[in-house]
């Protein structure tokens, strides 16, 4: 398995690959826990959500060991023109649905839609934020209704449906050797089918911002907020990072290394760093959500304020 490994080398997979072993007993224990401790209504949401970083190591470390077991036997370049490689197709969805997950999550902890509709009855949604259009202070404030609800779940319904379809189309395209994943030429498919997964992308993100710049203070004891920040870092760390060392492998700024070329020596330092940060991630993750947290009081209608307020002397 690692035959063509230095010393060091050897440490360091051995390394990661304890780290993941880790990771896997830290979720299982932490699965366990929801499933007996958190309400139905809420409990295979969470367990999606805690499962984005294992899920993301664990693909990295199966691809760590693919490319040990074939990186002297098959050229690494060859392996990363092909779309369905570089990312897995399972973890593009996974992802997709993570993120709608993570809304439909702050909305059962408000209690479900009906309940939430009842405590922001006469607010607004503040849709100037990020990542779409927080610069754009001008836009106005939208009313929370059904409908709004329903816009905001569409959002990031929608990401996990088509972004998987996009994905798809492309393998078909490079079967027939029409896409060539560093083409960017605007004849080529391959930066059109890019720009549309970055949109939808920006899409889904930018309807969770509006959702929880609306509910951090409600939810400010169930710890919303560094919940929040750890979907972040999954999502910036699996995108943004791996797209950088991407970009920087391509331009043959990271020097290749003999059996691996600059591409494959590029994704294989994104995949050792990701193991990593997602070990970190997992961690404390379970100190976040291994928690029983009380349910919100439930909101008080007008009515029975009218009456208390003339029953009082």
């Amino acid at each position: 398995l690692s035959a063509g490994l230095d010393l060091p080398g050897r440490f360091l997979f051995a390394i990661l690959t304890l780290m993941t072993l880790i990771a896997n007993l830290v979720f299982i224990e932490e699965a366990v826990y929801i499933y007996r401790k958190i309400p139905s209504s809420k409990r295979s949401i969470i367990i999606w959500i805690n499962a984005a970083a294992p899920v993301s190591y664990h693909g990295k470390e199966i691809k760590l060991n693919v490319e040990n077991r074939i990186s002297l036997k098959i050229p690494m370049n060859l392996l990363y023109l092909c779309p369905s490689y570089n990312p897995p197709p399972f973890l593009c969805r996974f992802f997709a649905i993570v993120i709608h997950k993570f809304l439909m999550m702050m909305i059962k902890e408000c209690g479900g839609k009906k309940m939430l509709l009842r405590r922001f009855e006469n607010a607004h949604f503040t849709i100037s934020t990020g990542p779409c259009c927080c610069c754009c202070l001008c836009l106005p404030r939208v009313p929370i209704t059904r409908r709004t609800l329903f816009w905001l779940k569409l959002g990031t319904f929608q990401f996990a449906v088509l972004r998987p379809v996009l994905i798809f189309l492309s393998i078909v395209l490079w079967t027939n050797g029409n896409y060539v994943l560093y083409n960017l030429s605007p004849k080529g498919p391959a930066i059109w089918i890019s720009c549309f997964i970055g949109v939808l992308t920006l899409i889904a993100l930018w309807a969770v911002g509006i959702m929880f710049r609306k509910v951090r203070i409600l939810l400010a004891c169930k710890k919303i907020i560094p919940k929040f920040a750890l979907y972040q870092f999954i999502v910036i760390l699996n995108h943004l990072q791996t797209a950088i060392i991407n970009m920087l492998a391509t331009q043959k700024i990271i020097p290749c290394a003999p059996p691996l070329s600059s591409t494959a020596r590029g994704s294989y330092i994104a995949q050792q760093l990701l193991i990593m940060e997602m070990f970190l991630i997992t961690v404390i993750s379970r100190m976040v959500y291994r928690r029983k947290y009380h349910d919100l009081d439930p909101p008080e209608c007008p009515a029975e304020e009218a009456g208390d307020k003339k029953q009082s002397p």
